[in-house]
């Protein structure tokens, strides 16, 4: 289980990327002023709470641990 839930964590964090890019991309090349790039951060928004939450459960559940820097 601890395995397919750190996959899935990185599969999100690089979901949380692409958007990120891909509100760039939108941003310098839309000049109509379309919302894509509002859209495209809004999903990334979306998707870093969901990661946010995805890393909290983890570690209550046990799944992950943090390694505890500067201790």
């Amino acid at each position: 289980m601890e395995t397919i839930y750190k996959v899935a964590l990185v599969i999100m964090f690089l979901v949380v990327v692409f958007n990120l890019g891909q509100a760039l991309y939108f941003m310098m090349t839309d000049k109509d002023g379309g919302k894509r790039t509002v859209w495209a951060l809004t999903r990334r928004i979306s998707f870093s709470l969901v990661l946010i939450a995805m890393v909290i459960v983890g570690i209550k559940m046990g799944w992950i641990h943090p390694h505890g820097v500067g201790q």
